[in-house]
């Protein structure tokens, strides 16, 4: 039965209370009423018998704290801290980063199902763990990687507002462990197969691609308005970065934008079947698809499935990566370039590379320039 009694030099009670071991412990209970003190023995001692979960043992300490101090330690659930979060961001972020980072708080919450009532203080390092290992059986640990960093994000703001005494629970989970993309560029003749059977609109999406080395979303979201033809430069902010480029138009690209229909409205769309996907889905899955598919009648990748029944691969397996998309584009065009012999700042410059360790990761330098710088060393046998 749980006790109290008194040490030399504290004015505080201090609560005898028996363990699940069998053994005592002795905790001060940081108050000099008796009543109070007693009462809090035993909820002490009655929580040890229960052998109550971590969530249990903090509602608790906050029942004790607001007995002690009149206040509660509550904070706010998981749901609406996430919700507070995501307003904030919304404004502090571009709109393809913040649907990034609504996407992975609601998988999260998703995960966490009924939990999401609970204090945001509930959530521990083994629940992220788990979230992260699903999300990577989903797709791949380098996806679960990044949906990792953005919950730390969350939970450090938290943690920062005083609303996780405990720390960042997502800090505690490590990454996972990634294997090296099989990624590569496109050859030429893979890019002549892709070009014979392209519609107009894809042929013009591949040759900016190709030649400005820019992101699908921003290739999709041309517009008149970007396209100086006088100049011949394109002139445009990067949809991820909000990095302003300004572009010179290559011969085949001038080619292709002076045969088209150009309009006397700037807003107009250059591939407007494309500009309405990129403006309803800030994910652009739709046009990653449909590229996919122009590989796959090119002969390049196999054709998708259009349903997995029968193969015993579920929904949520993880999907095969082929090595290459829309994106080798922006390896293609980073590799020629340097390949020619284009200086590292400007390459980096045309392709939108804020560091050289990123510029190094999308270079693939072939076999032809490597035999070519070779030949140019001296013969020191001679």
């Amino acid at each position: 039965m749980a006790s109290l009694r008194k040490k030399p030099r504290s004015p505080f009670w201090f609560a005898c209370f028996s363990l699940p071991s069998g053994g005592r412990t002795q905790r001060s209970t940081k108050t000099a009423d008796r009543k109070l003190a007693l009462k809090l023995a035993g909820q002490w001692e009655d929580a040890a018998r229960k052998r109550i979960t971590t969530a249990q043992a903090r509602r608790v300490l906050s029942d004790i704290h607001e007995q002690i101090h009149g206040e509660r330690l509550d904070s706010p659930t998981l749901a609406s801290y996430s919700a507070q979060w995501l307003a904030r961001k919304e404004g502090e972020t571009a709109a393809v980063t913040y649907a990034a980072y609504k996407h992975a708080v609601n998988e999260f919450e998703k995960a966490m199902a009924d939990k999401t009532g609970e204090p945001l203080h509930y959530v521990t390092p083994a629940h992220v763990a788990k979230w992260r290992d699903a999300s990577a059986k989903k797709a791949t640990a380098r996806t679960a990687n990044n949906k990792l960093k953005i919950l730390r994000v969350l939970f450090q703001s938290a943690w920062r507002e005083g609303l996780l005494p405990d720390g960042n629970p997502a800090a505690k989970v490590l990454a996972l462990k990634t294997v090296e993309s099989n990624r590569r560029p496109f050859t030429l003749p893979e890019l002549k197969a892709v070009l014979r059977v392209a519609s107009q609109e894809w042929r013009g999406m591949v040759l900016v691609g190709l030649y400005t080395g820019q992101r699908l979303k921003d290739v999709a979201s041309l517009t008149w308005h970007n396209v100086d033809l006088e100049r011949k430069e394109i002139r445009l902010s990067t949809s991820k970065t909000n990095r302003r480029q300004i572009l010179p138009i290559a011969a085949p690209l001038l080619s292709y934008f002076i045969e088209l229909p150009a309009g006397d409205n700037p807003a107009a769309p250059i591939f407007p079947k494309a500009y309405k996907i990129a403006a309803q889905n800030l994910h652009i899955g739709k046009l990653s698809n449909q590229f996919n598919e122009l590989l796959a009648t090119a002969g390049l990748v196999k054709t998708p499935p259009e349903t997995h029944e029968g193969t015993g691969i579920g929904r949520n397996a993880s999907r095969e990566r082929n090595a290459i998309s829309f994106h080798a584009l922006r390896h293609t065009a980073t590799s020629l370039l340097k390949n020619a012999g284009v200086s590292e700042a400007v390459t980096r410059d045309i392709i939108g590379h804020e560091s050289a360790e990123v510029s190094r990761h999308y270079t693939h330098v072939d076999e032809e320039s490597k035999r070519a710088a070779m030949a140019l060393l001296p013969d020191v046998t001679k």
